[in-house]
């Protein structure tokens, strides 16, 4: 697609209907995945890799069904992997990792060099061991074990919205806490800076400052961004950020919430999602808890007050009296663990009211279903072991204008 035809892009909200979103299907980077490594990768049990697509096919379908425009990661990769100038940034960027050492790094360079766009964007996500690189004279080489990986595999690239989240008309490539993780920008940037249906759009953000992960941002409403603070997103990340779409004029209001920094609680969205313009699924116990520091730009500087409740902040923030809040199991705490730990609060907003989610997650999909929310399910017993939702697989580029 050239420049001229490419689509306008924008995202203001969580619930505006959603057009245009970026997913990347599981595949080989999967079978890596072992019981000796799969904690370092940040999954939780080693998936059934034929089942995990199936269910992102299944969620890819629904998606399609209603009316949104599904880009493919490998798609858009592969596509920019066929101009040379997007080739050597990606070769430079690997090769460039400080552990392969002079030698073999450079062995490297001509090794990816040498594949087709094909191959190659395989071998970015899926990984290469030191059996499929073939001899090197370095000494890195030489003491690695045959299984041992030259270039690590991106287990995590399904979850989209982390890498790269679209605020207003312009995109962030996010800068990634976990050494897991962190050269999935590598990707995005590639796709963000070199593809051509991106070419025009501005870049608010990159990989090599402060700590920002896209789970952690959400558009409440245009305008207003509420951004998590905890494992993955540092507050010099937050503060950076609010500089950056305080001085674009996209955003006025930036809530900066604290979380609980351990696995359960990695991103907000695992905390809570919007599911229509001023009503939010939200982990029970979170809702009296969280609190924000409300950020505005104050001239050259930004003001900072707080701390308040979340809520209330967040409801004076949009323009509401308050906003409703639906619960994953208020009382019933046992209940409320289990499907905030299946991601029960990660939902997908599709239009105001409409949302997808895992259909193991009965109890919530129930109480959204008795809020008026209709739930789209699908199934995610393989796709949740790197604890992740329908929120967490999708990065949205195109939402139609909330006001609309």
């Amino acid at each position: 697609m050239s420049a001229d035809a490419a689509p306008a892009y924008g995202v203001d909200s969580e619930v505006g209907r959603l057009r245009s979103v970026v997913l990347h299907r599981p595949g080989g980077e999967l079978r890596r995945l072992t019981p000796r490594n799969n904690g370092a990768l940040l999954f939780d049990g080693v998936p059934w890799v034929e089942r995990a697509q199936e269910e992102h096919d299944r969620f890819a379908g629904v998606l399609t069904e209603h009316g949104v425009e599904v880009l493919y990661l490998a798609d858009l990769l592969r596509e920019c992997l066929a101009l040379d100038e997007a080739r050597e940034a990606v070769t430079v960027g690997v090769a460039a990792d400080p552990r392969l050492g002079q030698t073999l790094g450079r062995e490297l360079a001509a090794f990816l060099s040498g594949l087709d766009p094909e191959r190659l964007a395989a071998v970015l996500v899926e990984g290469l061991t030191k059996e499929e690189f073939g001899p090197s004279s370095s000494l890195r080489h030489r003491m690695m074990r045959a299984v041992e990986f030259v270039v690590d595999p991106l287990p995590n690239t399904m979850f989209t919205r982390d890498s790269a989240v679209w605020i207003g008309d312009a995109v962030a490539v996010t800068s990634l806490a976990m050494p897991a993780r962190r050269r999935e920008t590598t990707l995005t940037g590639i796709v963000y800076h070199h593809h051509p249906r991106f070419a025009d759009v501005p870049k608010l953000y990159d990989p090599s400052l402060e700590h920002l992960e896209g789970g952690d941002v959400l558009a409440l409403a245009p305008g207003v961004l509420a951004v998590g603070v905890g494992e993955r997103t540092t507050p010099a990340g937050v503060e950076r950020l609010a500089r950056k779409v305080f001085e674009r004029g996209t955003i006025g209001t930036v809530l900066a919430v604290p979380i609980a920094q351990r696995r359960a609680t990695m991103h907000l969205d695992t905390v809570c999602t919007m599911v229509d313009r001023d009503r939010m699924v939200i982990y029970a116990p979170a809702a009296q808890r969280l609190e924000s520091y409300t950020i505005t730009p104050d001239g050259d500087r930004i003001a900072i007050q707080g701390p308040r409740r979340f809520l209330d902040a967040a409801a004076e923030a949009i323009g509401v009296d308050a906003i409703e809040t639906i619960h994953t199991g208020e009382r019933d705490v046992v209940t409320a663990e289990r499907e905030q730990w299946d991601d029960g609060n990660n939902t997908l907003a599709l239009a105001p009211g409409v949302a997808v989610a895992y259909e193991r997650n009965t109890v919530t999909n129930a109480r959204l279903e008795r809020a008026g929310v209709k739930v789209l399910t699908i199934p995610g017993s393989e796709l949740g072991s790197g604890r992740g939702g329908p929120r967490c697989m999708s990065c949205p580029t195109t939402r139609a204008p909330l006001a609309a």
